[in-house]
């Protein structure tokens, strides 16, 4: 039996999953949390109940956590992925959200997210993700693992991951100074950033940079 932590701020979605889940005789939701610090104290807990009382290796009691990505103000899907990680190394976090864009899966997997799955997914394919991390193996939504395989085919067009960064934040209203400063480098390699985005995006300036991204997914 592979056991299954939900964890999603809709208490109506963990619902949803849960039901998905358990219509398949080998997977069992046996905890829920609404967002990232409610997880970590959930599986803090069982592991210390373990070690104190159970027979065998102590641990969580969980042999997968599927994690919402945004939830609220929050600990965020990523943050909460790489903190479970750093206490629980040998415990995968699979991503399952209904967002799509490149900034989002490179930010889970650099976390350690052991896969990342869309809510729109069919029941068959969320279980089969589950069951694929559970087992140790890396576990992709197919239109996020061929986007990948781009990338790592060294596509000349492909954003990389600081280009994505700085392009994220500008969304979001960051001058040069303020990105500049988030990223923790000189305005100048900002605008060396910025220039290399403009060609691959085919455009000249922040505006239609960020609107070029959002329109591929590379960014929200």
């Amino acid at each position: 039996m592979i056991r299954v932590m939900l964890v999603d701020d809709h208490p109506v979605v963990r619902a949803g999953v849960r039901a998905v889940l358990e219509g398949h005789e080998d997977l069992a939701v046996v905890a829920e949390a609404a967002d990232g610090e409610e997880a970590l104290r959930v599986l803090e807990r069982a592991a210390a109940e373990a070690e104190f009382g159970a027979v065998g290796a102590a641990g969580p009691g969980v042999d997968v956590v599927l994690m919402d990505l945004q939830m609220g103000a929050g600990m965020d899907g990523a943050a909460a992925t790489r903190a479970v990680r750093g206490r629980f190394p040998g415990l995968p976090v699979l991503i399952l959200t209904t967002f799509d864009a490149d900034a989002d899966v490179l930010a889970a997997l650099d976390a350690g997210a052991a896969g990342y799955l869309l809510k729109d997914a069919s029941s068959e394919e969320i279980a089969g993700a589950v069951r694929t991390a559970a087992a140790g193996r890396r576990a992709l939504a197919p239109e996020i693992a061929a986007r990948l395989v781009g990338r790592g085919a060294g596509d000349s067009g492909a954003l990389t991951p600081r280009e994505i960064e700085l392009l994220t934040l500008i969304g979001g209203g960051a001058t040069n100074r303020v990105a500049a400063k988030a990223l923790f480098i000189s305005e100048a390699t900002v605008k060396t950033h910025l220039v290399h985005a403009f060609q691959k995006l085919g455009v000249d300036n922040r505006t239609a940079a960020v609107a070029e991204a959002r329109r591929r997914r590379i960014i929200r």
